[in-house]
Order: structure tokens, then C-alpha cells, then sequence
């Protein structure tokens, strides 16, 4: 009987602990054990019920384009509770100057498929525009160094858009900065545009013709999808698949060692316990700190990937409170804007079912890699700094009725130029130790689905196991 530990509660660890289960279940000679330090399982995915409202802690979507989310959900029985967004109004804003400027239509991802509307848009000045033009003229370009995303799209584009689309985009998506991530490891399909185009407008306008001409074939998917009682419900149905005894919360991992072919697993007030496999479904940095008696190199490069903190203040009101919000998913804060916030969604228009008609929701995003300072007020101070800014931005200067923080520290791990060649030293390194797999957002994409590959693909080393109807990494 192979007994393996999994360490890490999160989804990724959620997610090898359920892929180890179907297979035992299956007639695998196999049992685990899930080590999570905090009291509940889940990491960020957490959902509340405020006020008739569904209020998310962490993520409240995941991208429908990645498979292993929605395929995990279908294994649970929950594929009829997908559902998607509502995308009639999927319309993002940008704060200039304390106003909302619309991105144009035909923007994909600060890219313009769509002249006309592009040079129109009060977004971006005169200067720009004429940037945006020549860059159709861009040869191409294979890039030999890691730059970042802001040189790149910089070198494209011209800072405007760094600061007003790149920086607020990917603060969203990583609470990074743009001027530290790495372009190859957070839009590698830039890089090969690029390389194959030379104008990232050029290739982006081919791309968007064959996305037109597969739509003909087939109905357009939402850009997110969600579960109709939120993300907890996916953690909620794993957890009901897993065996109750293999459950260990507040246990707190010091050290793993391999001894006499396995492993040895030291527990926190709980003495040790031998095991033939361990998963580390930790952050990097927690990971390295384990590993650091086992590989020292191994363990320096995982102590080298960083992370970035966030905070979500989630505020209730009533419809009539918010008569004054334009129609769309909400709007992104530039850096030179000077405010604290960095995005703010409006909830009931991106998933309507999580408001009662009556009602409303702002899901408010503070901190990042350049304000980790946030973390340290108090949930008053937060709400009033995130009050003031609404009154500002949108002119909101109703009271909710009711508000939620949620700090998450060190959540976000940072894809840092390096970042690919420094995972792919950790992995081949994982490779040569017998009985030792690593998965989380640190590696290969930080979203909801990359946290379930990853999570299933470690289960699958470590046990050995080649389950039928996986999806296809992508």
C-alpha cells in the first residue's frame, strides 16, 4: 500500500487529494493524507451569503478557455451548475483623471483589433495613436532576452498604454507590476506573435479572424465561468469525495527528509510519520523552507519565486443606490491615478444571480506588488480610504449596507523575468528525487485551473497513474 502526504489545503492540494481518491476508489493500492495548517480547506476560495447577496473571499470565476476547471466539476457531478458570465455587458472602464473612459471595442487585452474605434477613444492621446499605427509596420522579432512586459509592450506601444492598460490589466490578474513581470512567462502568446509577426496589431487581427470564423460554427463561450452557489461549492464537493480520516487541519508540517526510500514527515506537536510520496501543494517560498534540508539549489530556487498580497472589500447596496454606475463589469485604476484601489468589479452586472433584483455589489481590489502597505490598516481605515475613492471615481457617496474585508497575504506568486528557466531547473530537479511532487500557482499559471492541473499532475507522478479522459495540457 503506497501512503502518500499532500501538504497544502488549497485547491491544488484539494486537487490531488481528489485525483488520489478516484484512483484508489478505482482499485489503486494507495491512501494519502492531506495536511492543511490552516482551520478550514479551500486556501482563498471561500464564499459568504450576506444579505441575500453571494460574496466571494478570493476568486469568483474562473477562464472558460482552460479546461481542467470546468472537466474537475464535471467529475463532481456539477457540471449543471456552471454558469457563465454575462458577457451582453461585458464592458471594462479605465480611470483617467477621476473619469471612467470606456476601453474601445475591438481591444483585446491592450491590443486594437478594431482602427476606428481605437483612434477615436479618449483613452489614449494623439501621440499614442500615431504609435499604435506604425506599430502594424513592426517586423518580426524573435526576443532573446526576458524582458518584461512593460519593455515589451512599451517597445509596441509607448508607455501610455503601459500605464493605462498593461500595469491596470495585470495588476487584476496578478497584483503584479508590469514593469516586473516577465513577458514570456505571463503572455507567452505575445512573444510568439511577435516572433512570427513582428506587429502584435497584425497578429492579433488574424487571430480575431479565425475566432469569427470558428463562432459561425459554434456559439461564442463566456469570456468566465463560476459555479451558481459560488467557488466554495467546488471545494465543498471535493472535500464530500474525500475520505474523512485523511483529513489533518491544524497541522502544521516542519520538515520532510527522505529516509530508507521514502519519506519522513515531521508534524507540529504531533511527532512524525513515514510516507512512500509527498506532494508540496504549498506556496514556493513554504516549500523551499521544507526542501531546505533535503537540496539546498532546489530549495533556493523556490525561495527565489516571490509573492504579492491583495485585499477584496466587498460592499452591499441598493439598487437605487448605484442609479449612477454606468453599464459593464467595472473599471481599472492606473497607478498614476494615485488612489489605492486597483480595480473595482460590479458584481450583479458580471453574474446577475449573485444579487437579489433590489440589491447590488462592488468588489473593490487594493494592494499588490507596489502596496503591501495596505495590509497593515485596520478593516475601518480600509473601508473608509475604499468610500472615498468611490465618491471620487463614480461620485458614490452612499453608505453599504454591508461590507466585507478579506486579506490574503502572499497569495500571488509573481512570474519575474528568469521565471520559466528558474522553474524548469525546480522541475527537473523534483524529477530526480524518487517520491517527491510540487503544485500550485507558482509554476505554470496562477488561475483556478492551473491550481487543478497542477494538482492532479502531482498526483499522477507520485502514484504512478494514468487516468483515461484527462484533459490535454495547454
Amino acid at each position: 500500500m503506497k501512503r502518500i502526504a499532500i501538504i497544502g489545503g488549497g485547491i491544488s492540494g484539494l486537487s490531488s487529494a481528489f485525483y488520489l481518491e478516484k484512483a484508489r476508489a478505482a482499485g489503486a493500492e494507495l491512501e494519502y493524507t492531506l495536511f492543511e495548517s490552516g482551520q478550514r480547506l479551500g486556501g482563498c476560495m471561500s464564499s459568504d451569503r450576506i444579505e441575500g447577496c453571494l460574496v466571494e473571499a478570493g476568486p469568483d470565476s474562473f477562464l472558460t478557455e482552460k479546461p481542467w476547471a470546468a472537466t474537475l466539476c464535471g467529475e463532481l457531478g456539477l457540471a449543471d451548475q456552471l454558469i457563465g458570465s454575462n458577457d451582453a455587458q461585458r464592458k471594462t472602464y479605465i480611470v483617467v483623471h477621476d473619469r471612467l473612459i470606456a476601453m474601445p471595442d475591438g481591444l483585446m487585452f491592450m491590443v486594437p483589433t478594431r482602427l476606428v474605434p481605437t483612434a477615436l477613444s479618449p483613452l489614449f492621446s494623439w501621440s499614442t495613436k500615431v504609435l499604435m499605427a506604425r506599430e502594424l509596420l513592426h517586423p518580426p522579432r524573435p526576443m532573446e532576452d526576458d524582458e518584461t512586459v512593460a519593455q515589451m509592450v512599451e517597445r509596441h506601444f509607448g508607455p501610455e498604454v503601459v500605464d493605462r492598460l498593461a500595469d491596470p490589466l495585470l495588476s487584476g490578474v496578478y497584483g503584479g507590476d508590469a514593469g516586473k513581470l516577465s513577458a514570456r512567462a505571463v503572455l507567452p502568446r505575445f512573444v510568439e506573435m511577435e516572433e512570427k509577426y513582428g506587429s502584435l496589431s497584425r497578429a492579433m487581427l488574424a487571430a480575431h479572424k479565425k475566432m469569427a470564423q470558428a463562432a459561425k460554427k459554434q456559439p461564442p463561450r463566456p469570456l468566465f465561468t463560476s459555479l451558481k452557489d459560488g467557488m466554495q461549492q467546488m471545494v465543498d464537493a471535493i472535500v464530500a469525495r474525500l475520505d474523512p480520516g485523511a483529513i489533518r487541519l491544524r497541522r502544521h508540517v516542519r520538515r520532510i527528509y527522505p529516509e530508507n526510500g521514502g519519506w519522513r514527515v515531521a508534524i507540529e506537536m504531533n511527532g512524525d510519520e513515514r510516507y512512500d510520496a509527498v506532494i508540496l501543494a504549498t506556496p514556493a517560498n513554504v516549500a523551499g523552507e521544507l526542501l531546505d534540508g533535503v537540496d539546498r539549489a532546489l530549495a533556493s530556487n523556490l525561495l527565489d519565486i516571490t509573492y504579492s498580497s491583495s485585499v477584496t472589500v466587498t460592499l452591499g447596496y441598493y439598487k437605487q443606490q448605484l442609479s449612477k454606475l454606468p453599464r459593464g463589469f467595472g473599471f481599472l485604476v492606473p497607478r498614476s491615478e494615485g488612489t489605492r484601489m486597483l480595480a473595482c468589479t460590479f458584481v450583479h452586472n458580471k453574474f446577475p444571480h449573485r444579487a437579489p433584483p433590489d440589491k447590488g455589489i462592488l468588489r473593490c481590489f487594493l494592494g499588490g506588488a507596489r502596496d503591501e502597505a495596505v495590509l497593515g490598516l485596520s478593516d475601518e481605515e480600509m473601508l473608509e480610504t475604499v468610500h472615498r475613492e468611490l465618491r471620487d471615481i463614480v461620485k458614490l457617496d452612499a453608505r453599504p449596507i454591508f461590507a466585507r474585508v478579506y486579506r490574503w497575504r502572499e497569495a500571488m506568486a509573481q512570474y519575474e523575468p528568469g521565471h520559466l528557466a528558474r522553474v524548469e531547473k525546480i522541475e527537473k530537479r523534483v524529477a530526480e528525487i524518487p517520491g517527491l511532487a510540487i503544485a500550485g500557482n507558482a509554476y505554470h499559471g496562477i488561475g483556478v485551473p492551473d491550481c487543478i492541473r497542477s494538482g492532479m499532475e502531482a498526483a499522477n507522478a507520485v502514484a504512478q497513474l494514468t487516468p483515461e479522459s484527462q484533459p490535454a495540457r495547454g
